[in-house]
């Protein structure tokens, strides 16, 4: 009685630690999967942020482009200006 006892705890201690063992296994399947998809938010967001630095950078030279643009208008006015009021002095 005590050997068959015996016998029955240890298939017991053996089928716990095997399906344990399955579980965690399972677990850590779930786990990568879980990782998986959050690198591959991460990335999408990162790519995300790289096009909105992409477009302000984009926009911020356009800004200055124009600007430039209108500085050298105003420059050419003022010299026209100028020399309008200098032949007519003459």
């Amino acid at each position: 009685m005590r050997k068959s006892i015996l016998m029955l705890a240890m298939i017991f201690s053996i089928g716990s630690f095997f399906t344990s063992c399955r579980e965690t296994a399972e677990d850590k399947n779930d786990n990568e999967m879980e990782m998986s998809d959050d690198m591959d938010n991460m990335h999408d967001e990162a790519d995300k942020v790289g096009n909105d630095i992409e477009n302000a950078a984009e926009d911020a030279g356009n800004a200055v482009e124009n600007a430039a643009e209108e500085t050298g208008q105003a420059v050419e006015n003022a010299a026209e200006e100028i020399e309008g009021q200098t032949n007519d002095d003459y």
